[in-house]
């Protein structure tokens, strides 16, 4: 599958879209969009492709990587996955919404389908498993592409750093646990695409990230 990687500016979050380029069915994953051009960049994007969309996806419910689900969600019609464990958030993603100031028409999050470890998660012919990486959020997922080699981690990894553990439901021994026996046991050549910041692989975090290295 392919990876399309968009940038928006109020929580600086990388949002992705991940089609297979064969049978044109992708999914949105963290859509972070706050605004009409960011939306539009996301549906011009769709149309420029000729893409169709299947899921929104959530590695964990935090408001920077949902605000824009109920927007592909009645855009297009469809599911939105996310872990059970993260209900709590989703549940209080308008109160998120207006700590930070936006717009009142954002809404809580429903979770039309949860996601549970090990899970395949199939769009065209493409695959990508769910891992649970609990820390950042009880709910964190990451969603692995073992065929094409990547994998797309929300905010538990990031190039040279962590997620933060001082929200609710974080836990810093978890989220440490975690990376450690669910993310960096992935191939070293393994590319990962986080919540934040630029990419990184799997074999760079193992040697150099300082909080994997003590």
């Amino acid at each position: 599958m392919k990876v399309a990687i968009f940038q928006f500016a109020i929580f600086g979050i990388n949002s992705y879209v991940v089609y297979d380029p064969d049978t044109r069915c992708c999914a949105i994953i963290d859509p972070g969009m706050t605004n009409c051009k960011e939306e539009n960049a996301i549906v011009d994007f769709i149309d420029r492709n000729k893409l169709s969309v299947k899921y929104v996806i959530n590695t964990h419910l935090h408001i920077d990587h949902a605000v824009g689900n109920e927007f592909l969600k009645d855009k297009y019609n469809v599911p939105v996955l996310a872990h059970e464990l993260d209900r709590p958030l989703g549940e209080r993603m308008l109160l998120q919404a207006q700590m930070f100031g936006l717009p009142e028409r954002f809404k809580n999050v429903e979770i039309s389908e949860y996601l549970h470890d090990g899970e395949i998660i199939k769009i065209g012919n493409g695959e990508l498993k769910v891992i649970c990486v609990p820390g950042h959020s009880q709910g964190s997922v990451a969603l692995y592409d073992e065929k094409d080699n990547f994998v797309i981690v929300g905010d538990a990894l990031f190039s040279g750093s962590i997620g933060r553990t001082d929200l609710p439901g974080g836990d810093y021994d978890q989220l440490i646990s975690s990376i450690r026996s669910r993310l960096l046991t992935l191939p070293p050549q393994t590319i990962v695409y986080p919540g934040h910041g630029p990419h990184t692989t799997i074999a760079q975090e193992r040697q150099h990230n300082p909080y994997l290295n003590n």
